[in-house]
């Protein structure tokens, strides 16, 4: 299959190439920063971001949301069939 954008640089604003079911835990961050979110059912998560920061956010399903997270809590998450994009 020919992919004319191979030797480009991805950037932030790029798509993502990857796809990750992710499982909500209280002690285990991912194996990889997502570039975004998506959920199959809408809810809150409680996550840890690339930097550090700790919050509550609310995701729709459908509508993948920009945010670099390294961990999902379980305590907290109420969205449910969640993906990570990176």
């Amino acid at each position: 299959m020919m992919d004319y954008f191979e030797n480009h640089a991805p950037g932030l604003e790029s798509p993502a190439s990857h796809l990750f079911q992710i499982v909500p835990s209280d002690t285990d961050p991912l194996a990889t920063v997502t570039r975004a979110i998506s959920v199959d059912a809408a809810g809150y998560l409680q996550v840890i971001t690339a930097s550090g920061d700790t919050g509550r956010i609310f995701v729709a399903p459908g509508v993948p949301f920009p945010l670099r997270v390294a961990q999902v809590m379980a305590s907290g998450t109420t969205a449910t069939g969640i993906v990570g994009l990176s």
